[in-house]
Order: structure tokens, then C-alpha cells, then sequence
């Protein structure tokens, strides 16, 4: 399987140097990153024991990647109007494209580009971070969940999974990816867009009374969100969530980090996607709506 990773950073760029490390055909479309991982290779400083990859197959445009049987989507959602642009060129009759992107909205687009068939996504739950070209942080967790988008699993998606799962990741198909979906915003909305706001890291939240509470709020608003569209998140996966995140080393997010660097953040697809949804369905959201209103507005503020 001839796989092309579409945004590199620290997710996309983790998963293909691990797939790349067990030896299978991996392509990296690289923008920052290029010049550094052409001379020098990847390294990834893991908690699991460190690696480099000293010749690897990266690219500045999707052209010279050519077509490929799985695109891996790594990018920011941020960057979804280039959708296009980056991906048409790898995409053949057969390609699988699997956004593992955060939040909701990125497989109907991917569908309306590419048609639904094609479409499949992809639920991170990792602890990683790309502070400096060419280097991965892996600090903790890096399994992944799967699946197809509108249609069950498939022999792609399985072949897939095994491949992941022979590169050292823990990889589950699932049956019901919009469920998956709104299981991984449980966290993300509470934890990504705390962290951003506050400027505070994950183990600062927990530890605080106040802001602990607020995060089990928000949990079950985005639960509730989920119910009110027939996806049901049961309350033992909530309390499982605070007790991974209780248990988490001192953990800067991907929403914190760009704010920190003054990137654009993914306010719109990890909160602002799943509060309309949720207020379409007419429920009252105070703590989700707070907290998307204070960030949108430090985005305009700080012009992210």
C-alpha cells in the first residue's frame, strides 16, 4: 500500500515515521519541514524509545507524490479550504482519503470533493508535539480509532489497521465513526480549549477544583450534543476520560500550542461545529457557548 501523508506536523508526521520505521511506503508532502528532513531525516523522541529515520520520501507538492492507494490527512482543519488542492493530485479510482483531523465536518467535505466511497476517518487520542523542524515529541497514549465514513469497515480499512497495528500503534476499526467522532470532542472541547484559553497545561486544569468541575460540564453538554443527534456516549466514558486525564504527564495541546505561536486556532471544528449542531437541536449550551464566545473573541484579539 503506497500511503501519502497531507500534513505532517506532529500527528501525521508520528503515525508515517512509524509506518515508514516498519517498513512500508510511506510519502510526505512537507512545507516548513522540508529542506531539515531532506538533509537530515526525521527523528522522533518517544517515550516508548527513541528513533530516526535517516532517508525518507518527502515532497513539496502533491504532484511529485503522484497517486497513492491511502491518504493520510494530518493537517490542521484550519487549512480545509485546501482540501483540493493537496489531495487531488494523489487520489485514483481506488485511493482511500481518512481525514485524522479534529472535530466534525472534515469527512463531509472530504465527500463532497472526493465522494463518500472514498471517505474515511480517523480518531487520534495522543500526547505529541512538533516544537522544532524535524523533530516528534511522543509523550504518552498514540492509539487510534477508525472507520469508513457512511458505510461499514471494509478490507482497505482493515489492511490498514493492520498495518498500524505491525508499526506499534494500537489501531481500532470501528463500526460507527460519527459516534467516534463525538467521543473524542469529550475531551477535546473541555481540555484543547481550556488550555488555549487559560494558557494553562492539562495536569494545571486537573488540579484545579473549579476548572475540574467546568471540564466534566462541558463533558456532558458535548454528551448531550451527541444524544440529541441518536449517538449515545455512556457517563462510565466521561469518568474514564478524567481519569486518562488525571494520569496525564504535563501536556501542552495542539489548540495551545498554535495559539502560542499565533497560528490560526481550530476553534470553528472542535467547538463552534458541534455547538450548532447541538443548538439546532434546540439545547441550551451556556458553558459550550461561553466558552466559544471567549475564544473566538482572543482569536480576533490576538489576530490567530
Amino acid at each position: 500500500m503506497r500511503i501519502g501523508i497531507v500534513g505532517a506536523g506532529a500527528l501525521g508526521g508520528l503515525y508515517g515515521a512509524l509506518l515508514a520505521r516498519q517498513g512500508y511506503e510511506v510519502h510526505f508532502l512537507m512545507r516548513r519541514d522540508y529542506e531539515i528532513v531532506r538533509q537530515k531525516g526525521l527523528s522522533v523522541h518517544s517515550y516508548k524509545g527513541d528513533f530516526h529515520l535517516a532517508n525518507v520520501n518527502c515532497y513539496r507538492s502533491p504532484a511529485e507524490i503522484g497517486p497513492v492507494d491511502l491518504v493520510f490527512i494530518g493537517l490542521k482543519t484550519t487549512a480545509n479550504h485546501c482540501y483540493e488542492e493537496l489531495i487531488s493530485p494523489l487520489v485514483k479510482e481506488d485511493t482511500l482519503v481518512l481525514s485524522a483531523q479534529n472535530g466534525l465536518g472534515n469527512e463531509e467535505q472530504l465527500a463532497e470533493l472526493f465522494g463518500a466511497q472514498r471517505v474515511a476517518g480517523g480518531l487520534a487520542f495522543l500526547c505529541c508535539n512538533r516544537q522544532e523542524p524535524g523533530v516528534i515529541r511522543f509523550l504518552d497514549y498514540g492509539y487510534i480509532h477508525i472507520g469508513n465514513y457512511q458505510r461499514p469497515p471494509d478490507d482497505r480499512l482493515n489492511r490498514f489497521a493492520r498495518m498500524m497495528r505491525a508499526s506499534d500503534v494500537e489501531c481500532t476499526v470501528v463500526d460507527d465513526l460519527a459516534l467516534s467522532r463525538w467521543k473524542k470532542l469529550v475531551w477535546n472541547v473541555p481540555f484543547n480549549c481550556m488550555t488555549a484559553l487559560l494558557n494553562i497545561s492539562v495536569d494545571k486544569i486537573m488540579g484545579d477544583r473549579n476548572l475540574r468541575q467546568r471540564s466534566l460540564r462541558l463533558m456532558k453538554e458535548v454528551q448531550g450534543a451527541a444524544r440529541a443527534h441518536g449517538l449515545i456516549i455512556i457517563d462510565e466514558f466521561l469518568d474514564q476520560m478524567m481519569e486518562n486525564s488525571d494520569k496525564m504527564k504535563p501536556y501542552f495541546t495542539s489548540m495551545h500550542l498554535d495559539r502560542l505561536a499565533q497560528r490560526p486556532m481550530e476553534i470553528e471544528s472542535i467547538l463552534g461545529e458541534p455547538l450548532r449542531r447541538g443548538l439546532a437541536k434546540g439545547l441550551a449550551l451556556p458553558e459550550m457557548q461561553q466558552l466559544y464566545d471567549a475564544l473566538s473573541e482572543l482569536d480576533v484579539k490576538e489576530g490567530t
